[in-house]
């Protein structure tokens, strides 16, 4: 599936723009390959790059419609494949965007792509002999994208025999290891492009446990793990220059963004509204993994007790800290927010002084970016705001004019850093102290 997505503001780290595209409005145009996720052949002239490109080049800014161009493939991996004819030439694509013909596009691999990095450069080796030029000045692939190793290709022809086996038939995979990388994905065990790209010896122990655990499973999996770990150290230099983005695998194991409301219930995208984010007026956090703005003091207690933060689910205690604006902006980049919901502001009504995380520091330096790395989010620091707590009770507001001026403050200043109007504010536990701004 290829995503153009037009009159969206992208994150500077990827478009290169800065703020957001004037009197632009998120759309995304979706090409879907109709037949088993096979795209038919698309002919095209270099002019024209009919259905390839509409636009001749990426995050071209048009002056009639401010309309900004991405390329992005945004899930499966090379088990798929379409051709582009341009001036008579057939190129065949599989994990590369067909866009990446466009001399003057930019093509983004998404997060959801899953890529086998031998299979990339084959890819680029044979269409490179048929006329591809300088497309790793024109590819960008997300950190966030899984590996698919040479040993997942294995087990899914171990298991296409597995399934003969024992029901006599099998799916007819094309064995390119796509359905056990999304199995790794899912339990939490998987390789990503960032985990390749930073501590190479903790890449290597990871890639030896999930090898180690398969060949539990499949007693005949031979895996040459120092072969496939040399090759994988010499395509991570390949494709660092190309390599973007900045809490896996401390995650939950199914898709809970607002695109999750399609995927997972079956509506379309254009039936989905307004969308609105639900924020506590602090951050919370149940299990392990980094916590940037965790504050294990008598901040972290009062939050925890004030606010009764026990997980529903588990009986957990909860994790408590000040609120984290980088990581709602994160939220907001991906989900699109046309509102938040302000919850549980009452709790922070005894604070003489409120803490507002509004940056990362990482070695000193200002990151632009949520980092996708848990071992780099556990080295960042926080650059904090500091705002005058209200020093009085909320919890009988019902009405913005009840709210006490430095509160007011601290809603306008989360609006402001966020670029998204709180639609609502929470005071207390009942309906009743749910605050309706507009």
């Amino acid at each position: 599936m290829d995503l153009f997505i037009q009159g969206f503001s992208l994150p500077t780290a990827i478009t290169g723009h800065k703020g957001k595209i004037p009197n632009g409005s998120p759309k995304a145009d979706v090409n879907v390959g109709t037949v088993w996720c096979d795209s038919a052949t698309l002919t095209c002239n270099t002019t024209q790059y009919k259905l390839l490109d509409p636009i001749p080049s990426s995050f071209h800014i048009n002056n009639k419609n401010n309309t900004i161009l991405l390329y992005a493939p945004n899930v499966g991996g090379n088990n798929a494949g379409h051709t582009v004819v341009v001036e008579g030439k057939e190129y065949d694509f599989h994990l590369f965007p067909s866009g990446i013909i466009n001399p003057k596009a930019t093509s983004f691999i998404g997060n959801g792509v899953v890529i086998h990095l031998p299979g990339l450069f084959e890819e680029a080796e044979k269409n490179e002999k048929k006329g591809l030029k300088d497309w790793e000045k024109r590819l960008i692939i997300s950190d966030r994208a899984h590996i698919v190793c040479d040993f997942h290709q294995a087990v899914d022809g171990l298991q296409e025999v597995q399934r003969q086996a024992q029901d006599g038939k099998n799916i007819g995979t094309t064995k390119k290891g796509i359905g056990p990388t999304y199995s790794s994905k899912a339990s939490r065990t998987g390789l990503r492009v960032c985990d390749l790209l930073s501590d190479f010896d903790e890449f290597s122990s990871r890639f030896k446990n999930l090898a180690h655990q398969y060949q539990s499973m499949f007693p005949n999996l031979e895996v040459d793990i120092e072969g496939q770990l040399k090759k994988l150290k010499m395509y991570a230099e390949k494709i660092r220059p190309m390599v973007r983005d900045g809490t896996y695998p401390f995650v939950t194991s199914s898709n809970c963004t607002v695109g999750g409301v399609c995927t997972g219930l079956g509506v379309p995208p254009q039936n989905i509204g307004e969308v609105y984010g639900v924020v506590k007026a602090y951050t919370t956090r149940v299990g392990i993994g980094a916590f940037p703005t965790e504050q294990i003091n008598e901040i972290g207690n009062l939050l925890q007790t004030r606010g009764h933060e026990w997980g529903v689910t588990t009986g957990r205690k909860r994790r408590c800290g000040w609120l984290d604006l980088v990581i709602l902006r994160y939220a907001h980049m991906i989900n699109g927010f046309t509102a938040l919901a302000l919850t549980k502001l009452d709790i922070l009504d005894s604070l003489d002084e409120i803490k507002v995380g509004v940056a990362y520091r990482l070695n000193g330096k200002r990151i632009p970016y949520f980092p996708a790395n848990q071992e780099i989010l556990q080295k960042v620091e926080v650059e904090y705001e500091v705002m005058p707590g209200w020093k009085s009770d909320t919890t009988g507001a019902r009405k913005w004019e009840d709210l006490p001026a430095k509160a007011q403050n601290y809603i306008r200043f989360v609006e402001n850093h966020i670029g998204v109007p709180v639609k609502w504010v929470g005071v207390g536990k009942s309906r009743e102290s749910m605050i309706e701004l507009f």
